[in-house]
């Protein structure tokens, strides 16, 4: 493995003068190892090197979700379930969580690598709500008739940590990101949001 893929992260795109930020995280289960594994071996990553071009550099990039419990009623039935939504701009998937009850499932950390908050309380609610509603009539959790949903903001808020592949040139880069909790390849929502970020006045010096 390269020397360039070991030591390289955001930073060096974004610059030094990324404030650092106090974030609180869950534990990944991905390992810096195991994601250069994830992004390097096997066939689809040997065709992505022909088309895109080698990778260049992984990093650490985490997300902030707001924690809502949410009451389902419907058809006389009701039901209470966890969802994370992103405090970014709120348009990746709901997260599912599991039980968020020990310590020991968290870090406490100061980073450059967190994508900025810009949802209020008001507007990730609203989201929420909303994204909860087509999932019942897409997913059909129950025969729908009367469809109330109550959303209750938990306190605090909790990142999620993922790995963001950089592939490519100097000229033209390539993202790939792996969430690094539940072990899976992320699609073009969260990319895009990762892209915009490095776009905006915070990636401002990104390197050439």
């Amino acid at each position: 493995m390269s020397q360039l893929l070991v030591n390289i992260n955001i930073t060096n795109y974004l610059g030094a003068t990324a404030p650092m930020t106090h974030i609180r995280s869950l534990k990944p289960n991905v390992t810096r190892e195991e994601a250069i594994r994830h992004f390097s071996s096997g066939m689809v990553n040997g065709a992505a090197k022909l088309i895109r071009g080698p990778v260049r550099s992984l990093a650490e990039l985490y997300i902030p979700y707001r924690l809502f419990q949410v009451k389902i009623r419907s058809a006389g039935r009701e039901q209470n379930k966890a969802f994370a939504l992103d405090a970014v701009r709120g348009v990746l998937d709901l997260y599912r969580l599991p039980a968020l009850t020990a310590d020991d499932q968290f870090l406490t950390l100061q980073t450059r690598n967190v994508l900025p908050v810009g949802l209020d309380a008001v507007q990730a609610e609203e989201r929420l709500i909303e994204k909860v509603r087509r999932m019942i009539f897409t997913q059909g959790f129950f025969r729908v008739r009367d469809l109330k949903i109550e959303a209750i903001a938990l306190p605090g808020e909790i990142c999620v940590p993922y790995w963001v592949c950089f592939r490519g040139s100097s000229e033209r880069v390539h993202l790939a990101v792996l969430d690094a909790v539940r072990r899976r390849p992320e699609g073009a929502k969260v990319r895009r949001l990762v892209e915009a970020w490095l776009r905006s006045d915070a990636g401002s010096s990104i390197a050439s």
